[in-house]
């Protein structure tokens, strides 16, 4: 028998404006999180509760941390990643569901006081440094026609 661990899931909004060449992504600084704390991310992100689907926490998550309403039909996924910071801890497993999104109600802005120290709009070509090394990996992949369906990082 091998040893059992907990696959942590969590969902990531890419709100995208622009076309081809010019298209730009919304990424957060984050601040105070305990996780990559001053290295840019999407906007909006967040752990899918229990209960929860993988889009519903996607759409919850845009609301809670950009004050932006988003209809999950607006949602297109884009890539799943499984990755591991090879900590050897029960909950070291992470399931990422990452969505892009075009179309959405409100004006982004930060809504989530103090987990964020900016929040700015960058050109898939000219990513903020430094990026969340998996996230960095997935818009690079955007940026040249789009991720695998299922990508790893993290397994050496």
């Amino acid at each position: 028998m091998t040893d059992r661990y907990r696959v942590v899931p969590a969902s990531y909004v890419l709100l995208l404006r622009g076309e081809a060449e010019r298209t730009e992504v919304l990424l957060q600084l984050r601040a105070n999180t305990g996780f990559m704390d001053g290295h840019w991310a999407a906007a909006a992100a967040g752990h899918v509760e229990a209960g929860e689907t993988a889009l519903a926490a996607a759409v919850r998550e845009a609301d809670e941390e950009l004050g932006v309403t988003i209809d999950p039909d607006d949602l297109v996924p884009l890539t799943a990643v499984h990755r591991s910071m090879r900590t050897g801890d029960a909950v070291d497993e992470r399931v990422d569901f990452f969505f892009t999104c075009r179309r959405w109600s409100g004006l982004p802005h930060e809504a989530e006081t103090g987990k964020t120290a900016g929040l700015d709009w960058f050109a898939l070509g000219a990513l903020p440094d430094p990026t969340v090394p998996h996230e960095r990996e997935v818009l690079e992949a955007l940026r040249a026609g789009g991720p695998a369906a299922i990508t790893t990082h993290g397994f050496g």
